[in-house]
């Protein structure tokens, strides 16, 4: 597929193009004969009577494309998963390195989950040359890793954004993006001499990698050879540097910067896509403080180099259309999050997100006693979100208490979403004299700049909190934080787990008493000197005994910890029986993209792939539970022990600065 060329006066046309087609749809809606435009209006509520466009969360209204194998059709209540729309436009190098990289590709056909069908479009008038080459890229990929299957969804539409007549462009047009993946970086060249200036797509380095970003001072733009050896010259200036070379992304980049320069542009060799620069394997950890960015190779630029003729850089953003949104299984638009770098995984994740929320909802359905504690209620600052609500009188004959609980944003659009992640808590307050008020009955992390989120968590074990039969229940995230929209229930059912205990006798049991042992602390050399062991009695009447934990690490030292470290949580009973919770994950590059099958909301703000200590950005915190009735002393005699203590690479922690911590809470529940 031809590239973009980058002399000005075809950019401008181009952009001209643009602007026409961005006008056609709004023209086409203003036309009430055309049904296909009232069924793109009628997606808002009836009670709306100007409505500026669809959103997030409304129903999709039904939409046929021609495609290249005949036509992709959809009616509300189809029976199917969901769909995922994706608009290509060959103005954008996010774009091009997404249909251009291997490992881009071989993600979309390898895991894209089976519910889920794609439909492709192109936004520019060269839409059937993109369809053709577009499905050709694909059918590649497929073929190389024997996944020809899910060509049958994938769907590819010769039809240009601005001619196909029906609400999709109104969508893409209307909610528009501020992400990586669907903003215009460009950098803009000029040189005295020239009339006007030069105006190329860029692609900048890795998200994680150089995160030092361009400024918007014009500097001046100087030859860097290959990159791979110092330039004296470069000093001060941004480094015009080629992808040819016997040397890394990171070399080159770690070279200009010894060489003083202000940034390095990376140029492709004539014919070659644009390239998503990262560092590789010890690469990464070594911080390099300038900005890099990948752009194609252009004449202008290079022959004025090449004759001694100043030239300087700047670097700008041009919004443009999403190129991205999704209908779910039950037919409501969704946007798709930010794609962190150019890759399909970002489009397998929301799938496998929407693979697990319709497992929920049927999940959902199952018999259960339901008490609704929140109801779409604001959570923020220091009260957070409270309620009080009645309990079931026969509270004893259920086995089973989930908390289904959902956090959304202020407005329909993720941008209206929490700018950071923050720890989420539920508080339970049933008799305010008793042993357990204010108790942390669950944990979640909120999404980050992201509205989706819901999740059941069983917390069985924690059934003797609920000790009366009115309770307050208290909702909170940092106080400075800004606001969530939390609703929850409480859910209790009967179980058809059993445990025998005789040949002939069958029982399930239940949580009678709670034993609370440890919280966390400040994750530093004096974390472990603060706990010591406890001594602790079995009831006789105990069948089971088990240890229940919920912790997180959070912060940053040296050492990544608690966060981005890997940490280790032990309870030692009776100085034999040592039971260890360790965070492997932490710090891993992808460890939460594998959890988005539990919920983990996907595409999200900011670093949420990483592995994190005990923990996910959008995600439940799940409590840890072991049977631990064999390792103790049941005859009713204090005689048994406990102790915990946390360890950092198998050793006490002792950051030299800016200490993590760990929050813990922790029991033995006797049944």
């Amino acid at each position: 597929m031809a590239l973009l060329p980058s002399n000005f006066w075809v950019f401008w046309f181009l952009h001209l193009v643009v602007v026409e087609a961005i006008a056609k749809p709004k023209l086409l809606l203003d036309e009430s004969n055309c049904e296909s435009q009232h069924n793109a209006v009628s997606l808002r509520s009836s009670k709306d009577p100007s409505p500026m466009g669809p959103e997030p969360g409304d129903q999709a209204a039904a939409f046929t494309v021609k495609t290249l194998d005949g036509e992709f059709r959809y009616r509300p209540g189809d029976v199917r998963g969901p769909i995922i729309i994706h608009a290509f436009t060959n103005k954008s190098a996010f774009l091009e390195c997404l249909w251009s990289s291997e490992a881009s590709l071989t993600s979309l056909v390898q895991e894209l989950p089976d519910s889920t069908e794609v439909l492709f479009l192109s936004m520019d008038d060269s839409s059937i040359t993109d369809a053709l080459w577009m499905r050709e890229q694909m059918h590649r990929a497929a073929l190389h890793s024997k996944k020809e299957d899910v060509l049958s969804r994938l769907h590819f539409s010769p039809m240009p954004v601005f001619a196909l007549g029906n609400w999709l462009p109104t969508v893409l047009y209307y909610w528009g993006c501020m992400s990586r993946s669907c903003v215009l970086t460009q950098a803009v060249f000029t040189s005295k001499g020239w009339n006007m200036p030069i105006v190329i797509k860029r692609l900048d380095a890795r998200y994680d990698w150089l995160s030092t970003r361009w400024g918007p001072k014009s500097l001046q733009l100087v030859d860097g050879g290959d990159g791979c050896d110092p330039s004296p010259a470069v000093d001060g200036a941004v480094a015009w540097v080629s992808e040819a070379g016997n040397c890394s992304f990171y070399t080159k980049v770690m070279t200009m910067a010894k060489s003083n320069a202000s940034g390095v542009l990376v140029y492709a060799l004539y014919g070659n896509p644009v390239q998503d620069m990262n560092c590789v394997g010890d690469e990464c950890n070594t911080t390099l403080g300038i900005p890099a960015s990948m752009v194609h190779v252009e004449f202008s630029v290079a022959q004025a180099l090449q004759f001694g003729v100043p030239v300087f850089v700047t670097f700008q953003v041009t919004p443009s259309p999403n190129y991205f949104f999704s209908i779910d299984q039950q037919g409501a638009l969704a946007e798709m999050g930010w794609f962190l770098y150019p890759s399909f995984s970002f489009i397998n994740w929301q799938a496998q997100w929407f693979d697990f929320y319709a497992g929920l909802q049927t999940k959902l359905q199952s018999p259960a006693k339901v008490v609704p504690v929140l109801d779409k209620v604001l959570m923020h600052g220091e009260k957070g979100a409270v309620a009080t609500v009645d309990l079931p009188i026969d509270l004893w004959h259920y086995d089973m208490m989930e908390l289904d609980v959902s956090l959304s944003c202020p407005g329909p659009r993720d941008s209206s979403c929490a700018h950071w992640d923050h720890t989420v808590q539920l508080f339970v307050c049933c008799d305010p004299s008793g042993p357990y008020c204010n108790t942390e009955l669950g944990r979640w992390i909120t999404a980050f700049r992201r509205g989706t989120g819901r999740w059941l968590t069983e917390v069985t074990p924690l059934l003797p909190l609920l000790d009366s039969s009115r309770c307050t229940f208290t909702m909170k995230h940092p106080a400075w934080a800004m606001p969530w929209i939390a609703s929850l229930n409480l859910r209790f059912s009967v179980s058809n787990q059993t445990d025998n205990f005789t040949e002939d006798v069958e029982e399930k049991l239940h949580p009678f008493r709670l034993m609370p042992l440890y919280s966390g602390g400040t994750f530093d050399k004096n974390y472990n000197k603060r706990y010591r062991p406890m001594k602790f009695a079995i009831p006789p009447s105990t069948r089971k005994v088990e240890l229940y934990a919920v912790i997180t690490g959070h912060g940053d030292d040296e050492n990544h910890c608690a966060e981005f470290c890997v940490t280790s949580h032990h309870f030692l009973f009776n100085a034999v029986f040592n039971n260890t919770l360790k965070f492997d994950d932490a710090g891993s590059p992808l460890g939460c993209t594998l959890r988005v099958k539990e919920g983990a909301v996907p595409n999200e703000h900011g670093t949420w792939l990483y592995g994190r200590g005990g923990w996910c950005d959008g995600l439940q915190v799940n409590p840890w539970r072991i049977d631990i009735t064999q390792q103790l002393d049941t005859s009713g005699s204090e005689s048994n022990t406990v102790v915990y203590f946390g360890l950092f690479a198998g050793q006490d922690p002792n950051p030299s600065k800016d200490p993590g911590y760990i929050i813990m809470s922790s029991f033995l529940v006797l049944y």
